[in-house]
């Protein structure tokens, strides 16, 4: 009775689950056709072709829409009134003309909304009402000529606003007073003449504000910066700015950064930058300025960069930085300086970086006050290097300011007091100077090359390096040398190196040398490479006598040496022991390499903390003799052994699959043997056949038992096994086969495998 029930119920159970796999799957968010979806809740149609915003069959989930790059001109009504859970829509890069007035209705949650580069000519008011939670909003690169105050209405979460790029003339009052937590807007590269005196009314708590690219040509009225209490970037570059008057900047307390830079100031008001005593960053190159006013920068107490290039400025009054204790960077350069007091920077203990150069300096006694300061701040390693290089007099344009002694520093030709050491400018001068001697050293640097270099141009790397050349001496620029075979030093440099001693012209005793900086510049001259090859090289460096100036102690040598153009220089290097010859072989080095080297003193275990480029040579090692013939040779023995290496490897997959098949072949012959010996053996063959483990088995129903019950009844019965006979491989139960309910569980396994069978099929 259990087996009848049972097999009904297998039935049932597998004609439910053949229901269950026929019903179609739950539904799911479907893609438009050209577009691909991302955990179906991010929709990106980048760059598609598109001309209209697809639709989505089941959008409820979406959380991005990507639809840049394609060619969409209109949004209307609809596009968008199905993606209620949408966070970000990019629009960017299209040719949207039009935005429907209700097409962001439903996107109530909707937090960045892209819509740059398109053709929008204006914000219809109210189109952008309902974005209460939008926080970055892009609509640059249009052609928007007029925004109101209804443009932004509803946007009081708004963080980031970009409308930089369009036709904007002018802002009227309040145009952004709904955006109370406005923190950046970028309004550069606009068309703007005039701002309103509450164009900023409502932006408490905007931290940049760019407005720079645009066509003001002044600023009139301080309040029109008075809302922006907490601004801490301001930009107002490249405008047509003439004048700066009183007191523009003085309700931005919180200012770190002013930049008017690119304009055509002429004049600023003496104190045009009161209130900005938290600024750290102003910028005023490229303008017109000729002179500064006195005490300008008095307010800027925490200023740290200063630039001031590419202006006209003539000289500085003596106390024109003396306020300025923590600036840290000061560029001069590209100006009309002439002469500058040597007590101008003493003032900003923290200056690292100068920058002098492009100026007609004249070399004169008027600036001893300067190449002291200058000296004695490098010997100190506080300041990076600095370029003056002299214009005049003749007799010393084009050399470096640090590398003249002060006896040459002779009085001016005007009769000017020496003693005065005055920043006042020249009256000769009648224009800027367009005069680089940076661009004119960079430019002398020939490139590294496996090439010769000739005998002259040993002359050419003195110990003014990168600095000052005598002109006496070579007219050529300072130049890396580069060489692949033995040089021979100039025997003219002894006599010549005698010219380069920095003795005081003040007092009579010759000064004590105990900083490695100043050992460098007195001592060192003329490194050179003497030969050179495939893994070593030799250099040589000239060492003036030590009779004066003094030196404190004995001295050592550190040759410094690294692959060029490596990204941290000289990590490898070498010292000499003291006071032995100034000759060194450095080994190990690889074939056919640029190499940079460099020779310092070390005194007391101590160095010079700035980089010794003034004694520093550029070489190539030889490539390997023979080093074709070797590489040809080593290729052809590889393609040999490569060769010879397939060979074997098909040989032993050979053999394998030989051995293989032998195996197989010997396993059949076997069984066949066996089966025959079983066979004849075997009486009751058709009980083998029925239950042999080669087939599957048969349906154990009602004519099975009647097998069976006709092939036991000619043998005598048996209580626990049916045993056939001694030839027979399996054994079965008798409870097996005069069981019912056996038979009924395997019928309804046999019926259950065959319906597997059917639905896998």
């Amino acid at each position: 009775l259990e087996a009848r029930l049972l097999v009904p119920a297998v039935r049932l159970l597998l004609a439910s689950c053949w229901l269950l796999a026929l019903l179609p799957p739950p539904a799911e968010p479907v893609c438009p056709e050209p577009c691909d979806c991302q955990q179906q809740q991010h929709l990106l149609c980048t760059n598609r072709g598109l001309r209209a915003v697809p639709k989505a069959l089941e959008p409820h989930d979406i959380l991005t829409y990507s639809l840049g790059g394609n060619f969409i001109a209109n949004i209307s009504a609809f596009d968008f009134h199905r993606l209620g859970m949408l966070q970000r829509l990019d629009l960017q890069y299209n040719r949207i003309r039009t935005l429907h007035p209700k097409a962001f209705e439903r996107l109530g949650r909707l937090e960045e909304l892209y819509l740059g580069n398109n053709l929008l000519a204006a914000l219809t008011p109210g189109t952008l009402r309902p974005l209460a939670k939008l926080r970055i909003l892009y609509v640059n690169a249009n052609e928007i000529g007029y925004l109101s105050a209804a443009s932004f209405a509803g946007l009081s979460s708004l963080v980031k606003l970009r409308l930089d790029g369009n036709a904007l003339g002018s802002l009227g009052d309040a145009t952004f007073a709904g955006l109370t937590n406005l923190l950046y807007l970028h309004l550069e590269a606009n068309r703007i003449r005039w701002l309103s005196r509450n164009a900023f009314a409502g932006l408490g708590k905007l931290r940049f504000l760019d407005l720079s690219g645009n066509q003001q040509s002044s600023l009139r009225h301080p309040d029109t910066f008075r809302p922006l209490q907490l601004l801490s970037t301001l930009l107002l570059s490249g405008n047509n700015i003439q004048q700066l008057g009183k007191g523009l900047f003085q309700h931005l307390n919180s200012l770190a950064k002013l930049s008017l830079s690119g304009n055509r100031l002429d004049w600023l008001a003496p104190d045009a930058f009161a209130g900005l005593a938290a600024l750290k960053e102003l910028h005023l190159e490229g303008n017109l300025l000729s002179q500064l006013p006195p005490h300008l920068l008095q307010p800027l107490r925490n200023l740290e960069v200063l630039d001031l290039s590419h202006n006209r400025l003539l000289g500085f009054r003596p106390d024109a930085f003396v306020h300025l204790h923590k600036l840290r960077e000061l560029s001069l350069q590209e100006n009309a300086l002439v002469t500058v007091s040597g007590d101008l920077f003493a003032s900003s203990p923290s200056l690292y970086r100068l920058e002098l150069d492009g100026n007609p300096w004249s070399c004169d006694c008027r600036l001893r006050g300067l190449k002291r300061w200058l000296g004695s701040w490098h010997s100190q390693g506080r300041l990076l290097t600095v370029f003056v290089q002299c214009r005049q007099p003749l007799a010393l344009a084009g050399k470096y300011l640090d590398y003249l002694e002060d006896v040459q520093l002779l009085p001016p030709a005007n009769g000017t007091s020496c003693s005065e050491e005055l920043a006042s400018p020249s009256p000769d001068y009648r224009g800027n100077s367009s005069f680089s001697p940076l661009a004119e050293k960079l430019s002398s640097l020939p490139s590294l090359s496996p090439m010769v270099a000739s005998q002259n141009m040993v002359a050419s790397v003195q110990e003014g390096g990168n600095q000052g050349i005598d002109s006496s001496l070579t007219t050529t620029g300072p130049s890396l040398l580069l060489s692949t075979r033995p040089l021979s030093p100039d025997p003219a440099w002894p006599r010549r190196a005698g010219k380069h001693y920095l003795v005081s012209s003040v007092s009579g005793t010759p000064p004590l040398v105990t900083d490695p900086c100043d050992f460098n510049k007195l001592f060192l001259y003329n490194l050179s490479v003497e030969a050179v090859s495939t893994n070593a090289v030799t250099v040589r460096w000239g060492v003036r006598p030590h009779r004066s100036p003094r030196l404190l102690g004995p001295v050592r040598f550190r040759i410094l040496f690294d692959r060029f153009g490596a990204a941290v220089k000289f990590q490898r290097f070498v010292y000499i022991p003291e006071w032995s010859e100034p000759v060194a072989t450095l080994q190990e080095l690889h074939p056919d390499t640029p190499y940079l080297v460099c020779v310092e003193g070390v005194m007391g275990g101590r160095v010079c903390p700035v980089a010794p480029r003034d004694h520093c040579a550029g070489l190539v090692t030889l490539p390997k003799e023979g080093s074709g013939a070797a590489s040809a040779v080593a290729g052809g023995a590889r393609s040999l052994d490569q060769q010879l290496l397939t060979l074997v490897l098909l040989a032993v997959n050979a053999l394998l699959l030989f051995l293989a098949l032998a195996a197989w072949a010997s396993r059949l012959v076997r069984k066949k043997v066996l089966g025959c010996r079983r066979r004849k053996a075997a009486s009751p063959v058709h009980v083998r056949q029925m239950y042999s483990t080669r087939r599957p088995l048969r349906s154990m129903g009602t004519g099975v038992s009647a097998d069976f019950s006709g092939f036991q009844s000619h043998r005598p019965p048996r209580s626990a096994v049916c045993a056939l006979s001694e030839a027979d491989l399996i054994e079965f139960p008798c409870e097996r086969f005069m069981d019912s309910s056996a038979g009924g569980n395997s019928s309804a396994r046999r019926l259950e495998d065959n319906l597997l069978q059917r639905f896998a099929d």
